[in-house]
């Protein structure tokens, strides 16, 4: 009997909007999303509120966006507001299949006008202990990235067990590949494009992807294969790619 499999997915979703904002595409993601069905979803730039798009677009959801992307597939779903402004706020979320049974939005804001937050959730999977998942979505800028991937894993190696199972995913803005060694000395995690070859996926931008800027790591699962979703319709929905993982437990 085969091992059950993990379907992850990670992707910034640019507020539900299309490349340079042309175009309001928050329906068109949600489904997509459902096509692609994974079990849990790690989503950046998830608009919570914003009374100007409400007023100027007619079929604006009534519902914050996480809880209209999760609608009637994903039983739970957890948001981090990372940055507030008066007319709204946007941040990170994750929707499951699974039983959320904890969830925190933890501050690693380094610059005052990059506001940045990791989510954090413990998710009662099917088999075996929960897992610890974070959504990330780390700075534009080399030095706050540091200094944000050293908040990331202080904060885990307080809160996780090292034996128990961790997936981080998100949008790292890391095209020079720093967080993985950094990552893996630290938390024992592993990145599941890399391969033998250490680098990860190209996923931005998502028509053509040029830049390694979106990662999924991994601690405690096998990775059994992988997917970039790039071209049309994705390049529509966002300028990033979305990212797919299939695990299974490790040693299962």
């Amino acid at each position: 009997m085969s091992a059950p499999t993990l379907h992850i997915t990670t992707f910034n979703i640019h507020k539900g909007f299309s490349q340079f904002n042309r175009r309001m595409m928050v329906h068109e993601l949600r489904e997509r999303l459902r096509h692609l069905n994974p079990d849990i979803v790690f989503l950046q730039e998830v608009q919570g509120l914003h009374l100007g798009h409400a007023e100027n677009h007619d079929n604006w959801p009534d519902s914050p966006q996480h809880e209209f992307l999760a609608e009637d597939v994903w039983e739970a779903s957890a948001y981090g507001r990372n940055m507030i402004y008066d007319h709204g706020h946007h941040g990170n979320a994750i929707l499951s299949r699974f039983p959320i049974l904890h969830a925190h939005n933890q501050d690693i804001t380094h610059l005052q006008f990059e506001k940045r937050g990791l989510l954090h959730c413990q998710i009662k999977l099917p088999e075996g202990p929960a897992a610890h998942c974070v959504c990330a979505h780390l700075s534009l800028f080399g030095y706050s990235r540091r200094k944000q991937m050293d908040a990331l894993a202080d904060y885990l190696e307080k809160q996780a067990d090292p034996a128990t199972p961790l997936i981080i995913a998100g949008d790292f803005n890391d095209w020079r590949n720093r967080a993985g060694d950094h990552l893996a000395r630290r938390l024992g995690l592993r990145e599941v494009f890399s391969g033998p070859k250490g680098t990860p996926a190209r996923s931005f931008p998502a028509a053509m992807p040029m830049f390694r800027l979106d990662r999924i790591y991994v601690r405690g699962f096998d990775i059994r294969r992988t997917e970039v979703h790039h071209g049309q319709p994705w390049a529509s929905i966002s300028d990033h790619a979305a990212l797919s993982a299939h695990l299974t437990r490790h040693g299962r």
